[in-house]
């Protein structure tokens, strides 16, 4: 689900003295161990690829941790963050995952307050990728080319956001455990670097689909179709037996390919989808928690709250009085 939008257009971060070397430490000093470089070194190798893991009261300004010339790839978990380029902008939702680019500090992003954020990133400069992607490379995004070779100077592009597969979710697994020694990290990380820019940043050819990917396609309009389902049926959703009815394939089947897409069970997206209904709701302010509850497919106050709790880390009750405290917080600030 895409971040609401803000009540006023996200600040670009401001453009860099000159001769002041850039440290990107700096824009994670508020969430302490909660940023960790796994490996690379943006100025000496041309990538590097961290891992973040954290919670936020405020919303937090994401720009200031983005290279000027690079292309940075987001592996989002959990949490909700926004990318903007100009008039066009990158929502990612947990379990998608999309890239920006900047020639110069000109993007705008931010990460949503109160909740927990869990996310990779792969950033890679444009010489690296220059190094790597011959020029006028065929399938490449259109968007990249034109940063490519120095045309693009002071140009910014944002992608369209796409569900995490089970494949980039194992690669999540495997950069945060690297299941090679230690002498051997930098070959391996910078394989994986090449490898998350060639299934994120490429697209494919006029009238090219190959049977493994058209079987893709079709497990991800199944999936979407059951998202839709659900997202319509919160209080009493159809069986998993009915669905696969009304998809057009068995319910082990849907179960087993809704699982590879999206990371989670059928359940478990019920449940955040949910979640993420009543919080709307309670932000607005005109239904009480039972009412809400209820509205949701909730039976039980209490394990309602149980689930609330987890996941924006208060109860039901005093989320909204957080979130109005937020928004005074950032009126204060600004």
């Amino acid at each position: 689900m895409a971040i609401p939008a803000p009540a006023r257009a996200l600040k670009p971060a401001a453009k860099r003295q000159s001769g002041v070397a850039f440290r990107e430490a700096g824009a994670w000093e508020s969430v302490g161990e909660g940023w960790r470089p796994l490996h690379g070194n943006f100025r000496e190798l041309g990538y590097s690829v961290e891992w973040h893991d954290f919670r936020t009261e405020r919303d937090l300004d994401w720009s200031r941790s983005f290279h000027a010339g690079a292309v940075e790839i987001c592996l989002n978990v959990c949490g909700r963050g926004e990318v903007q380029a100009g008039n066009r902008a990158l929502a990612l939702s947990p379990s998608t995952a999309g890239f920006y680019a900047q020639n110069e500090p000109r993007l705008a992003a931010r990460r949503q307050g109160g909740e927990l954020h869990q996310f990779i990133t792969v950033e890679l400069s444009l010489g690296f990728l220059e190094r790597h992607v011959p020029p006028g490379e065929k399938g490449l995004d259109p968007r990249l080319s034109r940063l490519f070779g120095g045309n693009g100077r002071g140009g910014m592009v944002v992608s369209e956001p796409v569900r995490l597969t089970s494949e980039l979710q194992q690669m999540v697994v495997s950069l945060r455990r690297p299941p090679v020694y230690a002498a051997a990290q930098r070959l391996w990380y910078q394989a994986k670097a090449l490898e998350v820019a060639a299934a994120l940043l490429y697209q494919p050819l006029a009238g090219e689909e190959l049977f493994c990917e058209r079987w893709k396609r079709l497990s991800q309009e199944r999936v979407q179709k059951v998202v839709a389902i659900l997202k319509e049926n919160l209080a009493e959703p159809p069986s998993l037996e009915e669905l696969g009815r009304r998809i057009g394939c068995s319910q082990f089947y849907l179960s087993r390919i809704f699982t590879q897409e999206m990371g989670k069970t059928i359940s478990a997206h019920l449940r955040d989808l949910r979640l993420e209904q009543a919080a709307e709701w309670l932000r607005g302010g005109k239904m009480n928690v039972t009412e809400v509850a209820t509205a949701v497919g909730y039976s039980s106050l209490s394990h309602f709250s149980a689930a609330f709790r987890e996941t924006f880390g208060c109860c039901p009750g005093l989320y909204p009085l957080a979130t109005v405290s937020q928004r005074g917080a950032k009126r204060d600030d600004s």
